[in-house]
């Protein structure tokens, strides 16, 4: 088990083989997930937008670039 001591700022910093296996880096952000009451798991907040690909399964109608550009000026001007 690896652990960490709170500071009196209450920061705490991530012990090296932790940051390794997490792949985080100076700057990175992490995020805190309440699992249980009084429980939290920890993620490393650095994923790529490629791993977001398939996600949601396929999309029911492909669109062209040229029609995500009409439909953006198309709402861009009606909020006008």
């Amino acid at each position: 088990m690896t652990t960490a001591t709170v500071t009196s700022k209450g920061q705490i910093t991530i012990p090296a083989n932790v940051r390794r296996a997490l792949k985080v880096e100076t700057g990175d952000r992490v995020e805190f997930v309440e699992v249980d009451s009084g429980r939290f798991e920890f993620f490393a907040a650095t994923r790529s937008v490629k791993e977001l690909k398939g996600m949601f399964g396929k999309a029911a109608k492909r669109v062209s670039i040229e029609d995500m550009n009409q439909a953006i000026a198309t709402r861009g001007a009606a909020a006008k």
